[in-house]
């Protein structure tokens, strides 16, 4: 079975498939010693070459996906210059190909990280065409009155642009430490794009300072509370579906067998290493630790 290259470089994780046709047309690729044109089918028995480095041929299957609960302090950059921990140094090993993080939650934020070994489909989703909402829960500091709420979701003009929430919301859980006199108070805020520290640079335009903030969901994906920081799921294929949908993305289910069985004995044995009864029977087969692959 062989299928075209540039969908073959995309399924290995190095870039969306349009990168992979603007690496074929200027010379870039090689296929068994020979450049390699748009169009060009490969086979599992082809040596496929960027840029002098060997390729990976990986069918294109059914995507692999998870959710990291990010903790404050780590990066998302796959080396820091400066020593500190990344988000990478706490993902399992791939047989093959790499992970790909869908979007990036700068140092002092936490929560929900998506990552996927599909190129394509790690670039739809950050691809603002498909307007995809993410959720957060924000605690501000200052005061927050009706009119400022209304300029955040009306829109307002920030250095790169136009930004905005689509909705704001006070976040009343019994957990957070919102009080009605108090100067910091949590609010649930959504919004459709993803540009750099956008929520942060949303409420400062305000005159009101951020000191915590938490993504909660992407898309149709939310963080349950059984994933501790610094942990990671597999999405099951409910999950992964909804993401493909999206997109408008399809999948086959190649592997999806051997996936399955894969996270099932890793999760049991973390269940019985946690000593955790009380998790809904759909969530036990889900769990992961970063401490499994280390």
């Amino acid at each position: 079975m062989s299928e075209k290259i540039h969908k073959v470089l995309a399924a290995a994780g190095l870039g969306s498939r349009r990168e992979a046709e603007r690496w074929i047309a200027e010379g870039r690729v090689s296929v068994n010693g020979n450049i390699s044109k748009i169009g060009d089918r490969v086979g599992s028995s082809d040596k496929i070459i960027l840029d002098g480095k060997v390729v990976p041929y990986i069918h294109q299957g059914y995507p692999r996906v998870l959710m990291y609960n990010k903790p404050e302090g780590e990066i998302c950059t796959t080396v820091d210059e400066k020593g500190r921990t990344t988000v990478y140094e706490q993902l399992p090993r791939l047989p093959r190909g790499r992970w790909i993080s869908v979007g990036r939650l700068d140092i002092n934020t936490s929560g929900l990280l998506l990552f996927t070994n599909n190129g394509e489909l790690a670039n739809r989703l950050m691809h603002p065409r498909y307007g995809i909402s993410r959720q957060y829960l924000v605690r501000v500091y200052g005061a927050v009155n009706l009119s400022i709420i209304n300029r955040l979701t009306e829109g307002v003009v920030l250095n790169d642009g136009f930004g905005r929430f689509d909705t704001v919301k006070p976040n009343f859980h019994p957990r957070s430490d919102y009080k009605p006199i108090s100067s910091n108070k949590w609010y649930r805020v959504t919004i459709s794009e993803g540009r750099n520290r956008e929520v942060r640079r949303l409420w400062e335009s305000q005159g009101i300072e951020v000191n915590r903030l938490k993504r909660i969901s992407f898309g149709p994906i939310e963080l349950p509370s059984i994933v501790r920081r610094g942990e990671f799921i597999y999405l099951d294929e409910l999950q992964t579906r909804s993401l493909l949908d999206v997109v408008q993305l399809d999948a086959v289910h190649c592997s999806e067998k051997e996936i399955d069985r894969d996270m099932r004995r890793r999760n049991e044995k973390k269940l019985r290493a946690r000593g955790n009864t009380n998790i809904h029977p759909r969530q036990k087969n889900l769990v992961k630790s970063r401490k499994e692959y280390s």
